[in-house]
This record gives C-alpha cells, structure tokens and sequence, in this order.
C-alpha cells in the first residue's frame, strides 16, 4: 500500500472546561476531560498505525503524553471551525484526510479505502458523514481551503452542506461510513460498546463504576 496521504488530526488539548462540555452533566468537568483524552489517544493510536506520508495533529493548546511519537504538531489557527479546518488542510501540499478527535472507534481498516493506492483514483474527495448531522472525516486530493471557508458548522446540515459544496465544485466523491461523535453521555456509551477494547471504553468503564452509574446514563 503506497503511503501517499497526509492524515491530519484536529483537536483540542483535554483540559476540564474546555472539552466534551456536553458531558457534564452528568460527568464532571474532570471526568469529561479524562474521557477526551482517552478518545483523542484511540485517534492517534490509529493514525500512528494506519498508512501516512506524514502524521499531522492540528491542535489547540499543548502537547501532552497522549501525544505518541512520530506525529508531527502544529497549532490551529484562529477563527471558526471552519476556517480552522480550512487552515489544517492549507498546510499540506498534497492529499490530505482529516479526522476528529471525536470518534475513537475508528481504525486502519476503516480508513484503508481512503488511504490505499488507488484511493484517489477516479476520486477527488473523501466524505465521513456522522450520525448527528455532522461530519467525522473529509480527505481532498487538492487541499482547497476555499471548499471549507463559510460551511456552517456544528449544526445538523453541516454535512449535508459540506458535501454539496464539494459536489457543487466538480468533485467526485467517495462516502466512507457513518459514525457516531461523542458528544453526550449516551453517544459515550455507545462508541465505547462499539470499540469495547479502547482506551476510551476503559476510561468510560472506569468512570461509570466508580459513579455506580450504567456507561452513558446519568448519575
């Protein structure tokens, strides 16, 4: 399999406050933050393990050790998620697939198509469509930022218009499967069921039996 896509990383350093608010409640601030940092070290686990020309995490705030090696650091820019992420595929030169930190279920498998040496064969763009209306991952053979500028984000259209702004552009474009964020308590429970051997599943279970409390319920 020829290693010829960069693979970028989005995410936000896991600190209490500032990451998976919607988990408190009924997690605490702490816990929440415990549970992003699970899920962003499932993402770059795989990352480090699926075929990359480079490995880029587009982050915002510091490295910490959930950081393994061979991942290269870069910060995100200012603005909204949408000029953040047209920035992120801005610095590649090349092929690019882009991931959340949201979906610690995914694999190498479940990237191969997009990573593999025909995956930009008669294809221009890669779509990961997600569950709450989102999107979990977007690869571009040309990284144009201008197809990210202006998308609405974090509403339940945003795929939609996301997509239709690659296929307004003349792309063809390739789906990969739908997946579920975490971002509530119940989506926790179910992406750990669905990956029951990850680091966020372990730090779910960990949480939820100290609480006395069933993954993805409240407390």
């Amino acid at each position: 399999m020829t290693a010829n896509t960069t693979l970028l990383v989005i995410a936000k350093e896991p600190v209490p406050g500032r990451v998976k608010t919607r988990l408190t409640p009924p997690y605490s601030p702490q816990e929440a933050a415990e549970l992003a940092a699970a899920a962003l070290a499932d993402t770059l686990a795989t990352v480090r393990a699926a075929p990359a020309s480079r490995r880029v995490l587009v982050l915002e705030g510091k490295p910490g050790p959930w950081l393994p090696s061979g991942i290269d650091v870069i910060p995100q820019c200012a603005g909204g998620l949408d000029e953040r992420l047209a920035a992120a595929f801005a610095s590649c030169t090349g092929p690019a697939l882009l991931v959340g930190m949201d979906t610690p279920q995914i694999t190498p498998a479940l990237l191969a198509p997009a990573l593999g040496s025909d995956a930009w064969r008669e294809c221009d763009a890669w779509f990961g469509p997600a569950v709450d209306g989102g999107f979990w991952a977007l690869g571009l053979a040309a990284p144009d930022p201008g197809l990210l500028r202006g998308v609405p984000m974090s509403r339940a259209d945003t795929g939609a218009l996301q997509r239709a702004r690659l296929t307004d552009a003349g792309l063809r474009v390739r789906d990969l499967p739908r997946l579920r964020d975490v971002d509530t308590a119940d989506d926790a429970g179910l992406v750990a069921a669905a990956a029951p051997r990850g680091r966020f599943a372990a730090a779910l279970t960990r949480l939820t039996a100290a609480s006395g409390s069933p993954a993805g319920s409240g407390r």
